[in-house]
């Protein structure tokens, strides 16, 4: 897919499937309903995403069996009312000075067990609470994992426009100077390709060189890049409301023989967590395919993190490719698979690609070379 491709648009009866297979998953977990702040699930479901997110209470309520209700304040029913999905949906608007939770308790009945989005605003939460003693509330991540966790061909797409772009910011970046410059200006170059290769928002530009490379979630400083780091490169954020997130480590100048064998047993552990991926596998189990090579290499203490990460509507999300994750694979799921190894003090490495699950596989989003590339 070029970078200037645009997508098919999502429709109404896209947002209505949405909010129908949510209130079922919900029904089949048990659960009374699912309550839906604005955020990247409302997005998801319903297509609206208010311009500005105040105290004024905002919730989507979906119960099995009963048309999706959406309260909005008055001042902002006409925004709500112009999104894809508002069709597929009943708006209830309250206005300044009356009760909100008054307005939303009578959907939710007296009793029962809900999943609530993860960053929902307290203060509503106890609000309700408030008002129906006999209700409670889970996070939908710990009750609801797989929500956002299965792609249609259409988030597919633009899965794959993100990770092309992803892509060619990564071939330009090959081409600028490294050495002698500050890791922020590198940063800045990622931040300003991303945007022209598509990208609407940016959400990490990271460049670890030398030692900084040791750190997973350093991002960029003012550290002079110099002849003979290593530099991992890590970056990503939204093209057509969908994720992008890659790394790959690059060497300023010719690499140590150490450095070129840390790299290519990264390599080697990432093309083995890929190579696991296929339906009804555990999530753990990638994670175990790419550790396992880590670990032969002597190098088991020096991979920090998860093997990898959920990606759609944010950059990260569930499902989490990490030991103790049982859910199995489901064709349209898509995760990051990003091993790496961190020596303090000296030098990281990551590569990374975006995955998704095929009916009899997996298939990487991210296509550039992972061998160690050289920079000046």
């Amino acid at each position: 897919m070029s970078s200037q491709h645009q997508p098919v648009p999502f429709t109404a009866d896209d947002y209505r499937a949405r909010m129908t297979r949510a209130a079922e998953s919900a029904a089949a977990a048990g659960l009374a309903g699912v309550l839906v702040a604005p955020g990247p699930d409302l997005v998801h479901l319903t297509g609206y995403q208010p311009t500005a997110i105040t105290e004024r209470l905002t919730v989507l309520v979906l119960t099995a069996g009963q048309d999706p209700v959406l309260v909005v304040p008055t001042l902002e029913a006409p925004d709500a009312e112009k999104a894809v999905g508002a069709p597929a949906l009943t708006l209830r608007d309250w206005t300044d000075g009356k009760d909100p939770y008054a307005v939303t308790a009578p959907l939710l009945g007296a009793q029962g067990r809900f999943g609530i989005s993860d960053n929902a605003w307290a203060m509503h939460l106890l609000g309700l609470q408030q008002l129906l003693p006999g209700t409670s509330y889970a996070s939908l991540t710990e009750v609801l994992p797989m929500l956002r966790a299965v792609k249609d061909a259409h988030e597919l797409d633009r899965l794959a426009a993100a990770g092309a772009a992803a892509d060619a910011t990564y071939e330009e970046i090959l081409k600028v100077r490294f050495s002698g410059r500050k890791e922020t200006e590198v940063a800045a170059d990622l931040a300003r390709l991303l945007t022209e290769f598509g990208h609407s928002q940016v959400d990490f530009t990271v460049v670890g060189s030398g030692p900084n490379g040791a750190n997973p979630h350093h991002e960029a400083g003012d550290r002079t890049i110099e002849q003979g780091d290593m530099v991992v490169l890590d970056f990503g954020g939204l093209k057509h409301g969908y994720g992008s997130d890659t790394s790959r480590t690059v060497h300023v100048g010719e690499p140590t023989p150490e450095e070129q064998r840390v790299h290519d047993i990264v390599r080697e552990a990432q093309a083995a967590g890929c190579n696991a991926v296929r339906p009804g596998v555990a999530c753990q189990e990638i994670d175990r395919a790419a550790r396992a090579v880590i670990t032969e290499f002597g190098y088991g203490e020096r991979f920090i993190h998860r093997t990898g990460h959920g990606i759609g509507v944010t950059t990260h999300e569930p499902p989490y490719m990490i030991e103790g994750e049982e859910l199995p694979l489901v064709p349209g799921m898509c995760f990051s698979v990003e091993p790496g190894i961190y020596l303090p003090g000296r030098f990281g490495v990551r590569i990374e690609d975006i995955v998704t699950v095929t009916e009899d596989g997996g298939r990487r989003l991210n296509a550039t070379a992972r061998e160690l590339a050289i920079v000046e």
